[in-house]
């Protein structure tokens, strides 16, 4: 174990100190916030930026694109889903719930993992479990068989979540140099959650949707939410029975090939992917990018223990556990939440899709913003949060019909609510390893992806309860965001990381190798 945790660099003569394994802390017990510790720097020092690390960024996003994408696969054909397998919403809800159980059985080992065996093997065996995850959803499409095999691949598919969601910040430290490290967090978490919202329109282009023809009653078309009781579903509304509701053999047995069909694509897809990175997916360049991505982390365990002392990093945690966690997961459920609107799950499936598309822009021009303004993170986050939750009380007003609701309105709340909070979320990444710093950026995001899926579980497992309606889902995502500003004012910054690299400016004239 110990020899997977030696700098990238080694000293060239015996007689220099190796500095770069080690940094020099302050005392115990001294404050260290916003302190930059001792680091002397070999004058011979080789760094060294490869244009290749554009190709790892895009094979991982792919690979954490792909956990995510197949994540999402049910809820957007959900309406379809009841009709073929006779599943409900519980059965949905727990086919969502998956991703967070599995996440936080299997964080703690892929946490080591990527920290004491790099990321090749971390990836690698993560994108393994996704291919079989998707293999077993295409072993049968009837009942009984059917529940059990995709609820196991479900099942193997969260537990690759870990190293989907937690690495982009590894990425951007090994591969990186200081002035592009934001942006590289954002553009991997770009692409997750483009390939991820591209669930919202593949599964239903690929499945026909159950119209339910002959259930009286059932609208397209955007009602007044007056027209329903606020907090209550319409019978009419997937994943509810309605007795007077039937569906046509004929109708069934099309959307179960579409089904089958959209579970054979997924499957087809991960499999590539696993051949990418076998072919080529090193642990790390051959030289390092800057000064800090040479020098050790503290060793697994320890900086494990240390994360609990570090009540910034908890802050941070909690903001990025309630607000992401709750939002995500809310997102995951869209066509369930404006079913008593009158919204299909096509028109469900656009919005989510758009929502997703802006937050990818947005997350990039943000980031490279961050970049380009450094030591300013905190600032552009709490920023964002407030006009996140600005639209989203504007929508909890609109689907309580205090304030007029209509089409549009709900498109530009969710899709700018939506936009604003996950533009903050590379920035938070990046944030938390500042904070923790030397503590290993796989550790440090383990958890704290940790505490995100822990919010989404206790949300979605709220959804189980029968009964239950949509209504509380839109207040609570509001209460979600809007509780996290007070405790981003309340945050100390600190950028310990950054000022060990901006300290050495020599350094920064780097060649580009192939």
């Amino acid at each position: 174990m110990d020899e997977q945790k030696t700098p990238l660099l080694q000293p060239k003569h015996d007689e220099i100190n190796p500095v770069y394994s080690s940094v020099d802390r302050p005392p115990a017990g001294s404050s260290t916030l916003g302190a930059t510790p001792e680091v002397v720097i070999e004058s011979d020092m080789d760094i060294k930026v490869y244009r290749r690390r554009w190709y790892i960024l895009l094979v991982y996003s792919l690979f954490a694109g792909t956990q995510g994408g197949v994540w999402n696969t049910w809820g957007p054909i959900s309406t379809s889903a009841y009709d073929v397998f006779g599943w409900g919403s519980s059965d949905i809800s727990l086919l969502t719930d998956w991703g967070p159980i599995s996440y936080l059985i299997s964080a703690g080992f892929f946490s080591w993992m990527i920290e004491t065996k790099g990321l090749r093997w971390a990836c690698l065996s993560s994108m393994l479990l996704i291919a079989v995850g998707c293999g077993l959803r295409c072993i049968s499409s009837t009942l009984p068989a059917v529940t059990w095999t995709v609820n196991a691949g479900q099942c193997l598919i969260g537990a690759a979540g870990p190293i989907a969601m937690a690495a982009p910040p590894v990425i951007s430290a090994v591969w990186f140099p200081p002035n592009e490290r934001t942006t590289c967090t954002a553009m991997s978490y770009g692409l997750t959650i483009f390939l991820t919202g591209m669930g919202f329109i593949v599964g239903p282009l690929l499945v026909p949707q159950g119209t339910n023809s002959t259930c009286s009653g059932n609208h397209t078309h955007h009602k007044n939410v007056t027209d329903f009781d606020l907090y209550e579903i319409p019978e009419t509304a997937p994943f509810w029975d309605n007795n007077n509701c039937t569906n046509s053999s004929g109708n069934i047995e099309e959307e179960r090939n579409g089904i089958m069909f959209l579970m054979y694509v997924e499957f087809g897809w991960s499999l590539a992917i696993l051949l990418l990175m076998l072919v080529y997916f090193p642990k790390k360049p051959p030289r390092p990018p800057c000064v800090t991505a040479s020098l050790a982390r503290e060793k697994f365990w320890t900086g494990f223990k240390k994360l609990f002392s570090n009540g910034q990093f908890w802050l941070l945690a909690l903001v990025y556990g309630v607000a992401l966690g709750v939002v995500n997961c809310w997102a995951s459920v869209l066509d369930v939440n404006l079913a008593p609107l009158g919204i299909s799950e096509m028109e469900a499936g656009f919005i989510g899709f758009y929502s997703t598309c802006s937050g990818c822009v947005a997350s990039l021009i943000v980031a490279r913003c961050a970049d380009l303004f450094s030591k300013h993170l905190k600032w552009f986050i709490l920023s964002l949060f407030v006009i996140s939750c600005g639209f989203f009380t504007w929508f909890a007003l609109a689907c309580a019909a205090i304030v007029p609701s209509s089409t549009a309105i709900l498109y530009v709340t969710v899709i700018i609510g939506m936009t604003a909070v996950n533009a903050a979320v590379p920035l938070i990444f990046e944030m938390s390893c500042e904070l923790t710093y030397p503590i290993g950026e796989g550790t440090t995001n383990g958890v704290l992806t940790t505490v995100n899926n822990l919010g989404g579980l206790i949300f979605l497992g709220v959804l189980m309860i029968p009964d239950i309606h949509t209504m509380w889902m839109n207040w609570t995502v509001l209460g979600a965001v809007g509780i996290c500003i007070p405790l981003l004012v309340l945050l100390q910054e600190s950028y310990v990381r950054f000022n060990i690299d901006a300290s050495t400016p020599n350094l920064h004239e780097r060649k580009t190798l192939q």
